[in-house]
């Protein structure tokens, strides 16, 4: 009788360690998931920056030309 009841006890304990086992495993795979998700939120926005910081730049290198260019008429148009 005792040797049923420690296999019992043996099962229920199996059954438990299943059942942690795989409930730490969705929980795994659902922060995966989000992570996932937040890296390709992240590598989204990122390129939108990109694209938003690379614009701006070709604005001020066009700006700079412009002031450049300017400043070196003005003078002469000073000396005649």
């Amino acid at each position: 009788m005792s040797t049923h009841r420690e296999a019992i006890q043996k099962q229920i304990q199996q059954d438990w360690a299943n059942r942690e086992y795989i409930e730490v495993t969705g929980s795994i795979k659902k922060i995966t998931d989000f992570l996932n998700s937040f890296d390709m939120s992240c590598r989204s926005r990122l390129a939108v920056l990109n694209e938003k910081l690379t614009t701006l730049e070709r604005r001020i290198e066009y700006l700079e030309a412009c002031v450049c260019i300017v400043t070196f008429l003005i003078p002469s148009c000073f000396l005649d």
